[in-house]
């Protein structure tokens, strides 16, 4: 608890100013011509990451911490709910046209407790982001908890592979959007199979408004740059004609 304490997260803000001047220049070459996505880990994701010392299976530590020092735990989420909410506004004010959260690591909750370990802290960064602009949620295996994750105020939720996207559409809000969800491992294989993929994605999602097309989840090393490069120009095309 005492090191929890010690956290010193005043000058977070200041010691990410290039973050700042990075977006400020993506901004100008850009043009007004695509939007410009900001991104931050939610605070549960963070907490997982710095309590397990980095990526770790399953996170035991973290998930040991949680269970024994529960005050500890509000403490910290409650100091890196206070960093993200500086670090998206600096992304905004810089130019970012959204923010996305990555609570990827929500799975790992169990239900009972993801609202007071994710969901709560998330939901205090949305209200302090107000309307200023779109905010999208991203967590990773949590299909069963879609109501859960729409009570945060969020615009849109990203969604991973492992649900049928148009259902999932359907069973939200009509004025909530949808991000995904193509299967990451397809970028691992040709881009035939990429394309007919994507195709069939965009076909299953057309008649629902608000769907930003994306991964299930983040590019894997093992991709290969022509599977990626026919991801992009079919997308783009299918934008195009829409």
């Amino acid at each position: 608890t005492l090191d929890v304490e010690r956290l010193q997260v005043e000058e977070a803000k200041e010691k990410l100013d290039y973050v700042g001047e990075t977006i400020s220049l993506l901004r100008n070459e850009l043009a007004g011509e695509k939007a410009l996505l900001g991104f931050c880990g939610s605070p549960w994701t963070l907490a997982c990451y710095a309590i397990d010392g980095g990526s770790a299976e399953g996170f035991p530590r973290t998930m040991r911490f949680a269970k024994e020092r529960p005050e500890a735990l509000g403490l910290l989420l409650e100091k890196f709910t206070m960093v993200i909410i500086d670090y998206s506004k600096l992304q905004i004010s810089s130019g970012a046209d959204a923010i996305q959260i990555f609570d990827t690591w929500g799975r790992l909750c169990p239900d009972e407790l993801f609202e007071e370990w994710s969901l709560r802290w998330i939901r205090k960064i949305t209200h302090k982001l107000g309307d200023e602009v779109p905010i999208i949620l991203y967590s990773q295996g949590s299909t069963h908890r879609l109501k859960a994750m729409t009570d945060t105020g969020v615009d849109c939720l990203g969604l991973d592979h492992s649900l049928e996207l148009a259902e999932a559409k359907c069973s939200l809000d009509l004025n909530l959007a949808v991000q995904g969800n193509l299967d990451p491992g397809l970028l691992d294989q040709r881009p035939q199979a990429v394309v007919s993929a994507a195709r069939n994605l965009l076909a299953r999602m057309s008649p629902h408004p608000g769907h930003v097309f994306n991964l299930g989840h983040g590019i894997r090393p093992t991709a290969k740059i022509e599977c990626v490069e026919a991801l992009v120009e079919t997308v783009s095309k299918h934008s195009n004609q829409n």
